[in-house]
C-alpha cells in the first residue's frame, strides 16, 4: 500500500443514489474517477490494471446509507482483495490519509531464496498496523483454498516485477556512462512513483540499501 489522493468534490450522482431505495454507489463516473485517482491499480495488494475491479467500502457499510455512498469510503480493489477484506477486517490503515504512513510504518519484504516469500513487518506497532498488518498477509498468502491459489499468482506477478525492478538497480550500479546512468535512473524514479504496480516492495528495497536510499529516498511520491 502507498498513499492515494483521493480527488474532490464526490461525484454528484452519489447524492442522488443516496435518496434511492435501490440506489446504486457505482453510479456516473465513480468508477472512472476510482481508476484515476488509485492508478488504475488495487488499493491493497498494488496490482496494476486488474482484468476485474469491484468498488471496496474502505469501512464497510453494513447498510449504513451513509457510508454506502460516502464518496471517501469509496476505494478500488480487485476482487481477491475485496474478497479477502470483506467485512472481517477494520481499523486497518487508510492509504488515501497521508498522516496514515501506510508505506512507512510497515514494512514490505520480499525474499527470493530459497523460494519466494514475502514479509510485512511492523515498524510502528499499534492497532491499526496490526490489522493492516494481518489482512495483507492474508492478501499475499491466502486464507482458503481458492484464495492460496490466487494468492500463487498474485505472488508470481510480484516476483516478475520485482526481478525487472532489480534488474534496473543493478544495471544502475553498474553503468559507467553518464547518459545510460541517467537514462536508468529515471526509469527507476517511475518504478518509485505511486503510480506503479508494488510501489511499496520497491520503495522498501531503496530503503534497505544506504547508497539507493540517499539516491532515490526523495523520489517517493
Amino acid at each position: 500500500m502507498v498513499h492515494l489522493e483521493k480527488s474532490q468534490p464526490a461525484p454528484d450522482c452519489l447524492t442522488r443514489e443516496k435518496e434511492k431505495a435501490t440506489g446504486d454507489h457505482r453510479c456516473g463516473d465513480v468508477l472512472q474517477r476510482l481508476a484515476h485517482d488509485f492508478k488504475d491499480k488495487c488499493y491493497l495488494c498494488e496490482y496494476k490494471k486488474p482484468t476485474s475491479i469491484h468498488v471496496d467500502h474502505f469501512i464497510p457499510h453494513k447498510g449504513d446509507r451513509d457510508l454506502k455512498f460516502d464518496w471517501n469510503n469509496l476505494f478500488l480493489a480487485c476482487p481477491h482483495c475485496n474478497q479477502t477484506k470483506g467485512a472481517g477486517y477494520e481499523g486497518i490503515l487508510n492509504c488515501t490519509n497521508k498522516n496514515d504512513r501506510v508505506d512507512a510504518d510497515i514494512e514490505y519484504l520480499i525474499n527470493p531464496f530459497p523460494s519466494f516469500r514475502i514479509e510485512i513487518r511492523l515498524v510502528i506497532e499499534n492497532a491499526r498496523t496490526r490489522a493492516t498488518q494481518a489482512l495483507l498477509l492474508a492478501v499475499y498468502g491466502g486464507n482458503t483454498k481458492t484464495k492460496r491459489l490466487e494468492s500463487a499468482y498474485l505472488r508470481d506477478a510480484l516476483r516478475e516485477e520485482m526481478e525487472r525492478f532489480q534488474e534496473l538497480l543493478w544495471r544502475y550500479h553498474g553503468a559507467i556512462n553518464a547518459e545510460k546512468r541517467n537514462d536508468l535512473m529515471g526509469r527507476i524514479k517511475e518504478h518509485l512513483d505511486n503510480a506503479s504496480s508494488f510501489t511499496a516492495f520497491k520503495r522498501w528495497i531503496i530503503r534497505g540499501d544506504e547508497r539507493l536510499k540517499e539516491e532515490f529516498e526523495g523520489f517517493f511520491q
